[in-house]
């Protein structure tokens, strides 16, 4: 089966189960690749959404 073929054919399935064709296929490179999970500090997004006041308006919600 050619490259072509099995696009053709993975086109055709079902949304679920495309999602889990690349959910097992990520899964593959990552191992191959060596790849682990990183583990990320989140604190550095504090106050990323953060809304800065508009001077003379209230944030209070109506």
């Amino acid at each position: 089966m050619t490259l072509q073929e099995l696009q053709n054919q993975a086109l055709q399935l079902p949304t679920g189960d495309r999602w889990q064709l690349v959910q097992v296929l990520l899964d593959s490179l990552k191992r191959e690749a060596g790849l682990k999970p990183k583990r990320r500090n989140l604190s550095r997004l504090r106050g990323i959404a953060k809304i800065s006041a508009v001077p003379g308006e209230s944030n209070a919600l109506i």
